[in-house]
């Protein structure tokens, strides 16, 4: 029995070159993030077409369909169903693919979506750097962790709450358990995510990776100092497995195919097994501690100065595909004090993009189908799932991209201001922002407290993001034309008007 999710999946596939131009499938909280042979046979105008899709997002490391959350975690099994039933050939190179009947670009909202789309093309060619290559492969390792880090993360804040009320007290102990249980775990996923992500065997990559965390090094001294389980958190996890799979890639070169099965396995994990007790947990745990010292340093000291740096550049992250490179960092601080204080700094960003929208949408009145877009993408927006508003309204148009990012900064100065006051807010898990963290907060001064000052945040995020687009981003060359067309001209005219007056 077909489902709108095996639908949507159904519809996806042919768009996208059919099975034999996809390599590999993941998804993320937002987006299908597909692996093609061709790139050039995706029909992006015919996915845009399609109802569930909300934008489209081409990097040189995989093509990625923004479908939001929940929607993109029950279409990609039905999608993978697909693929493994129903293989089709390749189309031939050069094959131009079929355009969606309808999906012409005849409205401002089509026109504005083509044109993020070539932005978005232009950019990746400048950026496919091997640096930025890097990081998007270590985005990969994390991003698969993300919801066992929601969950943990909401059950963590709502057995915090009932401590602090004194009641349940029979059962915090058990919500205890299974918010901590997978924290204290977490480098051996690490591990293995990251051995899959670089090509080696996973289950080598979580063995080596396991070391971290294993009691058992309690009892092993390094330069006179004894390693403490857990040092390096997941930093030491990944270097651990990254070590492992090139030692692993390396056996498989030089060892015989008759002794691979046994000495490849025994030599990574016990190569890269002592390297990780007598340098990396050592290593990675000096920079897990600096990064802590950093960042808390940073906002106590800096706050206001940070907050607004912080919020400011966050959407062009966003924009990249980069920010999930910064779930390391993350995780780190979380492992070490309970909650990230970054994430409710960055998560500023989208209230500013919200903002944005908002006026976009009172200062077009005219123009239907821009105001149909932003209607749909708010939502999303306001749970902090921002690529819907910047890749189909905020981007295209331009302006309402940098005033978005002033209304970012604004609230990442407010946040960063109490910082300096010495109130912290944090986020015990990541993922979520915008409204949607608010179950995740977190702080040193009790949760009354921290969740006000994180609504006073995306307030000021909201509102000057809204006016500085309302009286800056649209003006000049942005105008809202009688016809209800927008124009681009440096006339102002809309394309009706400037006929009206030829004619005159």
């Amino acid at each position: 029995m077909s489902t709108p999710d095996s639908i949507t999946a159904a519809a996806i596939l042919p768009l996208v070159g059919g099975p034999a131009n996809v390599l590999t499938v993941a998804h993320c909280m937002t987006r299908l993030r597909l692996g093609l042979r061709d790139g050039d046979l995706v029909d992006e105008a015919g996915l845009r077409a399609l109802p569930a899709v909300l934008g489209l997002v081409a990097d040189d490391g995989s093509y990625q369909i923004v479908l939001g959350p929940g929607t993109v975690a029950r279409v990609t099994p039905a999608f993978e169903a697909l693929l493994a039933s129903a293989p089709a050939p390749l189309a031939p190179p050069g094959t131009e693919p079929a355009t969606a009947p309808g999906a012409e670009a005849a409205t401002t909202a089509d026109r504005l979506a083509l044109r993020g789309a070539e932005l978005k093309a232009s950019r990746t060619r400048r950026n496919a750097t091997p640096l930025k290559l890097f990081l998007r492969r270590i985005a990969d390792v994390f991003v698969p962790l993300i919801p066992a880090l929601i969950g943990c993360g909401v059950i963590a804040g709502l057995n915090g709450l009932l401590i602090n009320l004194g009641v349940l007290r029979g059962l915090t102990p058990a919500l205890t358990a299974i918010a901590a249980a997978f924290m204290a775990l977490i480098a051996v996923f690490v591990g293995l995510n990251t051995a899959k992500v670089f090509g080696g065997t996973p289950v080598l990559g979580g063995a080596v990776a396991s070391v971290v965390v294993y009691a058992g090094v309690a009892k092993v001294t390094v330069l006179g100092v004894t390693l403490a389980p857990g040092q390096g958190g997941v930093l030491g996890a990944l270097a651990a497995a990254l070590l492992g799979t090139y030692v692993e890639k390396w056996c498989r070169r030089w060892v015989p195919p008759t002794l691979d099965v046994l000495v490849t396995p025994t030599l990574t994990v016990l190569l890269t097994g002592l390297v990780t007790l007598y340098a990396l947990m050592y290593a990675a745990g000096e920079l897990s501690a600096a990064i802590g010292t950093a960042a808390a340093w940073l906002l106590s000291t800096t706050g206001a100065l940070a907050g607004l740096v912080l919020g400011a550049l966050f959407l062009p992250l966003v924009m990249l595909g980069l920010h999930q490179a910064l779930i390391p960092i993350h995780t780190t601080l979380i492992e070490q004090q309970g909650y990230t204080v970054l994430l409710p700094v960055l998560a500023m960003a989208g209230a500013g993009q919200v903002g944005a929208a908002l006026a976009v949408y009172v200062r077009l009145r005219h123009d239907t189908s821009l105001r149909t877009t932003i209607r749909s993408a708010l939502p999303a927006g306001l749970l902090g799932v921002g690529e819907p508003l910047i890749y189909g309204v905020s981007l295209p148009l331009g302006r309402p991209f940098v005033t978005a990012c002033a209304g970012g900064a604004a609230g990442g100065a407010f946040i960063g201001f109490f910082s300096m006051l010495g109130d912290r807010v944090g986020s015990t898990a990541i993922g979520p922002s915008g409204v949607a963290l608010f179950p995740l907060l977190s702080g040193n001064r009790g949760l009354g407290v921290t969740a006000a000052i994180y609504a006073g945040g995306l307030l000021t995020g909201y509102a000057v993001g809204f006016a500085a687009t309302y009286f800056f981003g649209l003006g000049g060359a942005l105008r809202d034309g009688p016809d209800g067309g927008l124009d681009r001209d440096t006339g102002g005219a809309s394309p009706a008007r400037r006929s009206e007056q030829a004619a005159v």
